[in-house]
């Protein structure tokens, strides 16, 4: 796994954010204090290790251990993170970062997705390590060839990619057929790199494909929103989104939106170490479809210009 940069230290991070990327990999005692602090943290400052234990129906020391294992010392410290939290969250803050409920009008919901989309990917450029992208960059920037896994709604984002770096000139092939994944990773080598994005970070099929490549030598990575996720586990370079789940699955769809704002980075880095060919590239490919763009009519043109 690539190093953590040390210029942003994840613990500097909302103590939610953190909380909610380290879930899965918790003790099953851990999880039930952390889904007690996600579903009100604003109440932990009023409430005694003793009632948050009883409520999770664990002990002072699994509060404590849990506390340890999402990077703050203790429970004390836990209280005074998650007041500053709070200190820092407005009114609106509290109301559109709320589940969508039942009765919400379409403006709400508008609202509320508005925002957990923005906030989505405000705390995902927050926490993502720059020196692991960095490394990640170089690596795809050398490969002889590209893999890209993801199945369900990350399809859509290993897709994006592929079309990404195939438009600056790279080998790349994004896979969602498990089959095909797995056949392809394959015939990777050394030198080549193989890129698994999943939010869960437990879809078997992207952890199958990983081990396969990575087993063939290729260098592996993943996109993910839980840092201790299975997927991670055969990963060379791990980044993740920093997305919650919702009602309605917009947690879901605001995920997407922060793994497409990783992909980009990741893009551009790569785009900057092909600079002259990727400028070349990428004017051939505009030039080759400019042809099946519609073209305004001249009347048209002339009442815009018009202001009619």
């Amino acid at each position: 796994m690539g190093a953590p940069d040390q210029s942003s230290d994840p613990n500097e991070l909302s103590p939610l954010v953190r909380i909610r990327s380290l879930l899965p990999g918790l003790a099953r005692a851990e999880q039930r204090v952390a889904r007690i602090v996600l579903e009100d943290p604003s109440s932990i400052a009023r409430r005694s290790i003793t009632d948050v234990a009883e409520t999770a129906e664990t002990s002072e020391t699994t509060v404590t251990r849990f506390c340890k294992a999402v990077g703050v010392g203790g429970y004390p410290e836990l209280r005074i993170a998650l007041a500053a939290d709070t200190a820092r969250t407005t009114t609106r803050d509290r109301e559109l970062g709320s589940d969508i409920a039942e009765d919400d009008d379409i403006t709400r919901i508008v609202d509320k997705i508005g925002y957990a989309d923005a906030r989505a990917v405000e705390e995902t450029t927050d926490q993502l390590e720059t020196e692991v992208l960095r490394s990640l960059v170089e690596a795809v920037t050398r490969a002889r060839r590209i893999d890209v896994y993801g199945v369900g709604a990350s399809a859509f984002v290993a897709l994006d990619l592929q079309q990404k770096l195939h438009r600056i000139g790279l080998t790349c092939f994004a896979w969602s057929d498990t089959h095909n994944a797995l056949t392809s990773a394959a015939v990777l080598r050394e030198g080549d790199v193989a890129i698994g994005i999943s939010h869960t970070g437990a879809t078997t099929e992207i952890v199958e494909a990983m081990r396969e490549a990575r087993r063939r030598g290729a260098t592996t990575a993943t996109l993910t929103n839980f840092e201790r996720s299975p997927v991670t586990e055969v990963a060379d370079h791990v980044l993740t989104t920093a997305a919650r789940e919702t009602t309605y699955r917009s947690g879901a769809m605001a995920s997407r939106i922060a793994q497409l704002t990783v992909i980009d980075c990741l893009f551009v880095g790569v785009a900057q170490g092909h600079l002259d060919t990727a400028r070349t590239a990428l004017e051939a490919t505009y030039e080759a479809v400019e042809g099946h763009r519609l073209q305004a009519r001249p009347d048209r043109r002339r009442h815009r210009e018009d202001g009619r």
